[in-house]
């Protein structure tokens, strides 16, 4: 049963509730006319007293015809129409016919019958309406020769009869077309409601909606996962992004400038956000659209590196030339014997310079022709260990290495051979920078499962001095160093190998020392 048909259903019972209620209350007023005793000369002749027993029968029915159980709609209502057409021209006749005004009654059973009988029928019931006053005009005027001018006012009425069946099926014609019309043009609303929910909740665009006091109203999955606030509708914007309403504000006292990016939170993206004014419901509201420009960042980037290693491959050579003369003979100078202390220095300082350029441009070497990452299924308890225990016996003294994992088995896809270079890379690090603390550097491996996404999680820990906050944002850009011997694209590089096999690199802080942590990817979900 379709949801029109069930509409359609429910409106003819409130129409037909509706005649029911019209039926008892005109009931209900013949029966106050001959209770009040209005008219005492009609209620001595035989007319009136059959007028008022017919007017007890037609409160009756009507009252009796609320109760009854529905059977065939459209038999029901013709039979109700006919009884009351019948009942109404009874009535009509004993109060003295036409000029009485009870056909006027008629009329507007015919019309109301007409509103719930489909086609022919309603104008049959019209037809039967005329029959019936002419035929009382003409029974009257047999009896009473004086009313025989009566049958102008019962044609009249007839004819009205046949005009307001004819007008009342051509209104709701209109009227059902026009619903249909409606309602098909409400589904196509709805669809379109829908679809459009749909795409915000699948966009990757942030699309945020503040009302004329900046209180936000709407917010799509995007935006909340990108201002990292998963209640962002029903919160205060302006203590869940103040860096978002710094930019609106500054948008607001010039819109032709653009805005900054913005990163709401420290392990979020970085975002560019722009504004639209609209007007909704008559109030100034502001779109606002945002925009994830990390991967846009780094594709950038990538494309930055690739260039500078295709450039850096042509003229290796060339480079390296003049760099392998220079450095031959920086040695060579610190072999004389005729050099004092202050040049054989000066000699040594060549040399770090020398190999330090060397290091630059095998690393850049390595960005523009890195190979293909080759995932492989790893027992990650045990690769750990084995890199743990290969990894102690290139360790100097005080330099230790721990290893702490969960039981159980933790599994992953992972090309090994680029999972060593990460590792290699960030257990340096952390031994570099606990050193400078303690004097001995320190490194613990956290093998475990993350309790919410049940992926593989690996945590490379030191108990140095950490990284600080206003170089956490730049901590994986290339060419970014707090070491003055550093080349600022280990950890970029890192990164970049973490992702090429669908994990991830991050940095997390902690109130003493550094925490590099690598998530892994589902070994089943990796493709």
């Amino acid at each position: 049963m379709s949801a029109d048909f069930l509409h359609h259903n429910l409106q003819d019972n409130r129409i037909l509730r509706l005649y029911h209620y019209y039926r008892v209350i005109v009931g209900l007023v013949f029966i106050l006319l001959i209770s009040t005793n209005l008219d005492d000369n009609l209620l001595k002749v035989t007319e009136g007293k059959n007028f008022v027993i017919s007017s007890w029968i037609y409160l009756a029915s009507n009252i009796l015809a609320i109760f009854l159980p529905p059977l065939n709609k459209q038999k029901q209502i013709f039979t109700l129409a006919l009884i009351d057409i019948g009942l109404l021209t009874y009535l009509m006749y004993s109060a003295g016919g036409t000029p009485s005004g009870i056909g006027n009654l008629i009329i507007i059973t015919v019309s109301i019958a007409n509103i719930l009988l489909v086609g022919r029928i309603g104008i049959l019931l019209a037809a039967l309406a005329t029959l019936a006053l002419i035929y009382a005009t003409a029974y009257r005027s047999l009896s009473l020769p004086t009313e025989a001018n009566q049958y102008v006012q019962a044609g009249g009425l007839g004819a009205l009869c046949f005009a307001a069946a004819f007008l009342v099926q051509s209104l709701v014609s209109r009227l059902s077309k026009s619903q249909t019309l409606a309602e098909e043009r409400a589904h196509v609303v709805a669809d379109l409601e829908n679809l459009n929910a749909l795409i915000l909740d699948r966009m990757r665009t942030g699309i945020l909606v503040l009302d004329a006091r900046l209180a936000p109203i709407l917010a799509n999955p995007a935006a909340r996962e990108l201002l990292g606030h998963p209640e962002l509708d029903t919160g205060n914007l302006n203590d869940q992004c103040p860096d978002l309403m710094e930019r609106l504000n500054q948008w607001e006292r010039n819109r032709t400038l653009r805005p900054a990016p913005i990163q709401a939170f420290s392990e979020g993206p970085l975002i560019q956000p722009s504004f639209v004014p609209i007007q909704r419901s008559g109030k100034q509201h502001t779109l606002i659209f945002l925009e994830n420009i990390s991967r846009i960042a780094q594709q950038a980037q990538q494309l930055k590196l690739a260039s500078l290693g295709r450039l850096t491959a042509g003229i290796a050579h060339e480079i390296r030339n003049p760099l392998g003369a220079i450095s031959h003979a920086a040695q060579l100078l610190q072999e004389s014997e005729a050099l004092d202390q202050n040049d054989l220095r000066l000699a040594q300082i060549i040399q770090d310079h020398s190999r330090r350029m060397n290091i630059i441009i095998e690393n850049v070497l390595q960005l523009s022709r890195r190979r293909q990452a080759e995932p492989q299924l790893l027992d990650l308890k045990y690769w750990v260990h084995r890199f743990a225990g290969e990894f102690r016996t290139t360790l100097r003294e005080q330099q230790f290495v721990y290893v702490q994992t969960t039981s159980g088995t933790i599994q992953t896809r992972m090309d090994p051979s680029q999972l060593t270079q990460v590792l290699t890379n960030l257990v340096q690090n952390g031994l570099r920078h606990s050193s400078k603390v303690h004097g001995k550097g320190q490194v613990w491996l956290d093998l475990f499962r993350d309790p919410d996404s049940d992926l593989p999680i690996l945590d490379v820990i030191d108990d140095g001095p950490g990284v600080p906050e206003d170089q956490i944002t730049n901590l994986f850009e290339p060419f970014f160093t707090t070491e003055s011997k550093g080349t600022g694209l280990g950890l970029y590089i890192s990164r970049e190998l973490c992702e090429s096999n669908q994990a991830r690199l991050d940095y997390r802080q902690q109130e003493q020392g550094g925490c590099f942590r690598v998530t892994f990817a589902h070994p089943r979900k990796l493709s």
